[in-house]
Protein backbone atom coordinates (compact mmCIF):
# COMPACT_ATOMS: atom_id res chain seq x y z
CA UNK A 1 0.00 0.00 0.00
CA UNK A 2 1.24 3.46 -0.87
CA UNK A 3 1.94 5.91 1.89
CA UNK A 4 -0.97 8.37 2.36
CA UNK A 5 1.44 11.30 2.25
CA UNK A 6 2.79 10.15 -1.10
CA UNK A 7 -0.73 9.72 -2.45
CA UNK A 8 -1.65 13.24 -1.38
CA UNK A 9 1.54 14.61 -2.97
CA UNK A 10 0.73 12.83 -6.25
CA UNK A 11 -2.82 14.22 -6.22
CA UNK A 12 -1.54 17.72 -5.52
CA UNK A 13 0.99 17.41 -8.36
CA UNK A 14 -1.76 16.34 -10.74
CA UNK A 15 -3.98 19.25 -9.73
CA UNK A 16 -1.33 22.01 -9.64
CA UNK A 17 0.24 21.72 -13.06
CA UNK A 18 2.06 24.68 -14.61
CA UNK A 19 0.22 26.04 -17.67
CA UNK A 20 1.35 24.63 -21.00
CA UNK A 21 2.01 27.73 -23.04
CA UNK A 22 2.36 28.00 -26.79
CA UNK A 23 6.02 28.91 -27.18
CA UNK A 24 5.40 32.16 -29.00
CA UNK A 25 4.74 35.84 -28.34
CA UNK A 26 1.59 37.64 -29.46
CA UNK A 27 2.18 41.27 -30.45
CA UNK A 28 -0.86 43.55 -30.34
CA UNK A 29 -0.52 47.00 -31.91
CA UNK A 30 -2.65 49.70 -30.29
CA UNK A 31 -3.62 53.35 -30.40
CA UNK A 32 -6.69 54.22 -28.30
CA UNK A 33 -8.14 50.71 -28.31
CA UNK A 34 -9.77 50.55 -24.88
CA UNK A 35 -12.96 49.20 -26.46
CA UNK A 36 -11.23 46.11 -27.91
CA UNK A 37 -8.04 45.42 -25.99
CA UNK A 38 -9.38 43.23 -23.16
CA UNK A 39 -10.89 40.71 -25.60
CA UNK A 40 -7.70 40.57 -27.68
CA UNK A 41 -5.35 40.08 -24.71
CA UNK A 42 -7.46 37.50 -22.88
CA UNK A 43 -7.86 35.45 -26.05
CA UNK A 44 -4.05 35.23 -26.32
CA UNK A 45 -3.07 34.28 -22.77
CA UNK A 46 -2.29 30.71 -23.89
CA UNK A 47 0.89 32.08 -25.48
CA UNK A 48 4.17 32.47 -23.61
CA UNK A 49 3.79 36.26 -23.64
CA UNK A 50 1.40 38.94 -24.82
CA UNK A 51 3.13 42.19 -25.78
CA UNK A 52 1.06 45.32 -26.40
CA UNK A 53 2.94 47.90 -28.47
CA UNK A 54 1.12 51.15 -27.83
CA UNK A 55 1.46 54.50 -29.59
CA UNK A 56 0.85 57.06 -26.84
CA UNK A 57 -2.81 56.22 -26.33
CA UNK A 58 -4.69 58.87 -24.37
CA UNK A 59 -7.41 56.45 -23.22
CA UNK A 60 -7.21 53.41 -20.88
CA UNK A 61 -5.69 51.01 -23.44
CA UNK A 62 -2.39 50.46 -21.59
CA UNK A 63 -4.08 50.22 -18.17
CA UNK A 64 -6.57 47.60 -19.35
CA UNK A 65 -3.89 45.61 -21.19
CA UNK A 66 -1.72 45.44 -18.07
CA UNK A 67 -4.67 44.38 -15.93
CA UNK A 68 -5.49 41.58 -18.38
CA UNK A 69 -1.95 40.14 -18.21
CA UNK A 70 -0.06 41.78 -21.08
CA UNK A 71 3.27 43.57 -21.04
CA UNK A 72 3.10 47.06 -22.52
CA UNK A 73 5.81 49.03 -24.32
CA UNK A 74 5.40 52.42 -25.94
CA UNK A 75 6.36 53.17 -29.53
CA UNK A 76 7.28 56.60 -30.89
CA UNK A 77 7.78 56.58 -34.64
CA UNK A 78 10.62 58.77 -35.91
CA UNK A 79 9.47 58.71 -39.53
CA UNK A 80 12.00 56.04 -40.57
CA UNK A 81 12.37 52.29 -40.52
CA UNK A 82 11.76 50.13 -38.58
CA UNK A 83 8.04 50.69 -38.50
CA UNK A 84 5.87 49.36 -35.69
CA UNK A 85 5.60 45.63 -36.47
CA UNK A 86 9.28 45.23 -37.25
CA UNK A 87 10.33 47.37 -34.27
CA UNK A 88 8.36 45.12 -31.93
CA UNK A 89 10.54 42.12 -32.82
CA UNK A 90 13.41 43.56 -30.76
CA UNK A 91 11.21 43.38 -27.67
CA UNK A 92 10.34 39.67 -27.67
CA UNK A 93 12.28 36.62 -26.56
CA UNK A 94 10.63 33.84 -28.60
CA UNK A 95 11.35 32.75 -32.15
CA UNK A 96 7.69 32.49 -33.12
CA UNK A 97 5.69 35.72 -33.02
CA UNK A 98 2.05 36.36 -33.90
CA UNK A 99 0.52 39.72 -34.78
CA UNK A 100 -2.97 40.50 -33.57
CA UNK A 101 -4.94 43.66 -34.24
CA UNK A 102 -6.78 44.96 -31.21
CA UNK A 103 -10.14 44.15 -32.83
CA UNK A 104 -9.11 40.54 -33.52
CA UNK A 105 -9.16 37.49 -31.25
CA UNK A 106 -8.28 33.79 -31.11
CA UNK A 107 -10.75 31.00 -30.42
CA UNK A 108 -9.74 27.70 -28.73
CA UNK A 109 -9.88 25.65 -31.93
CA UNK A 110 -7.53 28.04 -33.73
CA UNK A 111 -5.17 28.01 -30.75
CA UNK A 112 -5.00 24.20 -30.95
CA UNK A 113 -4.00 24.43 -34.62
CA UNK A 114 -1.40 27.07 -33.87
CA UNK A 115 0.10 24.91 -31.13
CA UNK A 116 0.55 22.05 -33.59
CA UNK A 117 2.00 24.26 -36.33
CA UNK A 118 4.53 25.97 -34.08
CA UNK A 119 5.81 22.51 -33.11
CA UNK A 120 6.48 21.73 -36.78
CA UNK A 121 10.14 22.45 -37.56
CA UNK A 122 9.35 22.96 -41.26
CA UNK A 123 6.86 25.77 -40.61
CA UNK A 124 8.24 29.32 -40.83
CA UNK A 125 5.06 31.39 -41.19
CA UNK A 126 1.36 30.97 -40.59
CA UNK A 127 -1.70 32.30 -42.40
CA UNK A 128 -5.31 32.30 -41.22
CA UNK A 129 -8.68 32.90 -42.86
CA UNK A 130 -10.59 35.78 -41.28
CA UNK A 131 -13.99 35.47 -39.60
CA UNK A 132 -15.38 38.88 -40.52
CA UNK A 133 -18.24 40.90 -39.06
CA UNK A 134 -19.91 43.80 -40.89
CA UNK A 135 -22.74 45.94 -39.53
CA UNK A 136 -22.94 43.64 -36.52
CA UNK A 137 -23.43 40.50 -38.61
CA UNK A 138 -20.98 37.70 -39.30
CA UNK A 139 -20.45 37.37 -43.03
CA UNK A 140 -20.75 33.82 -44.34
CA UNK A 141 -20.24 34.57 -48.02
CA UNK A 142 -18.61 37.09 -50.34
CA UNK A 143 -14.92 37.93 -50.59
CA UNK A 144 -12.82 35.97 -48.10
CA UNK A 145 -9.59 37.35 -46.67
CA UNK A 146 -6.48 35.39 -45.62
CA UNK A 147 -3.87 37.05 -43.42
CA UNK A 148 -0.31 36.09 -42.52
CA UNK A 149 -0.20 36.61 -38.75
CA UNK A 150 2.67 34.35 -37.64
CA UNK A 151 6.38 34.18 -38.41
CA UNK A 152 9.62 32.70 -37.08
CA UNK A 153 12.07 35.54 -36.52
CA UNK A 154 14.92 33.23 -37.53
CA UNK A 155 13.34 32.33 -40.88
CA UNK A 156 11.20 35.30 -41.92
CA UNK A 157 11.56 39.06 -42.07
CA UNK A 158 9.71 42.32 -42.67
CA UNK A 159 10.62 43.92 -46.01
CA UNK A 160 11.23 47.66 -46.27
CA UNK A 161 9.55 49.16 -49.33
CA UNK A 162 10.31 52.65 -50.54
CA UNK A 163 7.22 54.22 -48.97
CA UNK A 164 8.36 56.64 -46.29
CA UNK A 165 7.26 59.64 -48.34
CA UNK A 166 3.75 58.31 -49.07
CA UNK A 167 1.20 61.04 -48.45
CA UNK A 168 -0.87 60.40 -45.29
CA UNK A 169 0.87 57.11 -44.48
CA UNK A 170 1.83 56.49 -40.87
CA UNK A 171 3.80 54.31 -38.43
CA UNK A 172 2.34 50.89 -39.27
CA UNK A 173 3.48 48.78 -42.22
CA UNK A 174 1.28 48.91 -45.30
CA UNK A 175 -0.61 46.05 -46.93
CA UNK A 176 2.31 43.65 -47.17
CA UNK A 177 3.27 40.60 -45.18
CA UNK A 178 6.42 39.15 -43.64
CA UNK A 179 8.50 37.26 -46.20
CA UNK A 180 9.88 33.75 -45.64
CA UNK A 181 13.61 33.10 -46.09
CA UNK A 182 13.40 29.35 -45.54
CA UNK A 183 10.70 26.83 -44.67
CA UNK A 184 6.98 26.70 -45.34
CA UNK A 185 4.04 29.03 -44.85
CA UNK A 186 1.21 26.97 -43.35
CA UNK A 187 -2.47 27.89 -43.47
CA UNK A 188 -4.92 27.01 -40.71
CA UNK A 189 -8.45 25.69 -41.16
CA UNK A 190 -9.97 27.63 -38.27
CA UNK A 191 -10.40 31.39 -38.76
CA UNK A 192 -9.25 34.36 -36.73
CA UNK A 193 -12.04 36.48 -35.30
CA UNK A 194 -12.28 40.09 -36.49
CA UNK A 195 -15.02 42.30 -35.03
CA UNK A 196 -14.46 46.06 -35.12
CA UNK A 197 -16.68 47.97 -32.68
CA UNK A 198 -15.41 51.44 -33.65
CA UNK A 199 -17.88 52.09 -36.44
CA UNK A 200 -17.68 52.97 -40.10
CA UNK A 201 -16.01 56.37 -39.71
CA UNK A 202 -12.82 54.67 -38.52
CA UNK A 203 -13.10 51.97 -41.19
CA UNK A 204 -13.28 54.48 -44.05
CA UNK A 205 -10.61 56.75 -42.52
CA UNK A 206 -8.22 53.79 -42.24
CA UNK A 207 -8.86 52.62 -45.78
CA UNK A 208 -8.43 56.14 -47.09
CA UNK A 209 -4.88 56.05 -45.73
CA UNK A 210 -4.22 52.58 -47.10
CA UNK A 211 -5.46 53.57 -50.55
CA UNK A 212 -2.78 56.29 -50.60
CA UNK A 213 -0.18 53.62 -49.90
CA UNK A 214 -1.57 51.18 -52.48
CA UNK A 215 -1.65 53.90 -55.14
CA UNK A 216 1.97 54.83 -54.41
CA UNK A 217 3.06 51.18 -54.68
CA UNK A 218 1.32 50.78 -58.04
CA UNK A 219 2.54 54.08 -59.42
CA UNK A 220 6.19 53.51 -58.47
CA UNK A 221 6.16 49.83 -59.42
CA UNK A 222 7.44 48.78 -55.99
CA UNK A 223 7.38 44.97 -55.79
CA UNK A 224 6.94 44.53 -52.02
CA UNK A 225 3.16 44.59 -52.08
CA UNK A 226 3.01 42.43 -55.21
CA UNK A 227 5.20 39.69 -53.68
CA UNK A 228 2.81 39.29 -50.76
CA UNK A 229 -0.21 38.73 -53.01
CA UNK A 230 -1.40 35.45 -54.52
CA UNK A 231 -0.92 34.87 -58.26
CA UNK A 232 -4.59 35.74 -58.79
CA UNK A 233 -4.18 38.83 -56.64
CA UNK A 234 -1.21 40.04 -58.69
CA UNK A 235 -3.28 39.63 -61.83
CA UNK A 236 -6.37 41.28 -60.36
CA UNK A 237 -4.62 44.38 -59.06
CA UNK A 238 -4.22 45.85 -62.56
CA UNK A 239 -7.36 44.68 -64.32
CA UNK A 240 -9.49 47.46 -65.87
CA UNK A 241 -12.79 48.37 -64.19
CA UNK A 242 -11.67 46.51 -61.06
CA UNK A 243 -14.25 48.13 -58.71
CA UNK A 244 -17.15 46.87 -60.83
CA UNK A 245 -15.61 43.45 -61.43
CA UNK A 246 -14.80 43.04 -57.75
CA UNK A 247 -18.34 43.92 -56.73
CA UNK A 248 -19.74 41.31 -59.12
CA UNK A 249 -17.19 38.77 -57.86
CA UNK A 250 -17.93 39.34 -54.16
CA UNK A 251 -21.66 39.95 -54.28
CA UNK A 252 -22.73 37.60 -57.09
CA UNK A 253 -20.07 34.95 -57.80
CA UNK A 254 -19.12 34.54 -54.11
CA UNK A 255 -22.80 34.79 -53.08
CA UNK A 256 -22.43 37.84 -50.86
CA UNK A 257 -26.08 38.50 -51.65
CA UNK A 258 -26.96 35.68 -49.21
CA UNK A 259 -25.67 37.89 -46.39
CA UNK A 260 -28.42 40.40 -47.13
CA UNK A 261 -27.85 44.12 -46.78
CA UNK A 262 -24.58 43.55 -44.90
CA UNK A 263 -23.23 41.50 -47.82
CA UNK A 264 -24.21 44.21 -50.30
CA UNK A 265 -22.65 47.02 -48.29
CA UNK A 266 -19.45 45.06 -47.61
CA UNK A 267 -18.95 44.35 -51.32
CA UNK A 268 -19.73 47.99 -52.14
CA UNK A 269 -17.28 49.30 -49.50
CA UNK A 270 -14.42 47.19 -50.85
CA UNK A 271 -15.27 48.19 -54.42
CA UNK A 272 -15.12 51.81 -53.31
CA UNK A 273 -11.67 51.13 -51.82
CA UNK A 274 -10.39 49.82 -55.16
CA UNK A 275 -11.97 52.81 -56.92
CA UNK A 276 -10.04 55.10 -54.56
CA UNK A 277 -6.78 53.36 -55.40
CA UNK A 278 -7.30 53.68 -59.16
CA UNK A 279 -8.31 57.32 -58.85
CA UNK A 280 -5.24 58.15 -56.75
CA UNK A 281 -2.90 56.41 -59.21
CA UNK A 282 -4.31 58.64 -61.96
CA UNK A 283 -3.84 61.66 -59.71
CA UNK A 284 -0.15 60.78 -59.23
CA UNK A 285 0.32 60.38 -62.98
CA UNK A 286 -1.37 63.72 -63.65
CA UNK A 287 0.85 65.51 -61.14
CA UNK A 288 3.96 63.93 -62.65
CA UNK A 289 2.97 64.95 -66.19
CA UNK A 290 2.47 68.56 -65.10
CA UNK A 291 5.98 68.66 -63.69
Amino acid sequence: MKDVGNLNAERLENVIQPPTYIEATVIILTKNEERHIARAVTSALTFREVLVVDSNSDDRTAEIALACGARVVNYDWNGAYPKKKEWALDHVGTDWVFYLDADEYFDPELLAEIRDITSNAAASALEVPIRYFWEGRELQHGHRVTKRIGMRRSKAYWPRPNDLDVKNMWEVEGHYQPQVRAGQCVRTVRPLGHQDEDGLFDYFARHNRYSDWEAHMLYTGDTVSAKSRSRLGRLAVRIPAKPFIFFAYSYLFRLGLLDGRAGFNYALALSYYYWQIGLKVRELKTKASRK
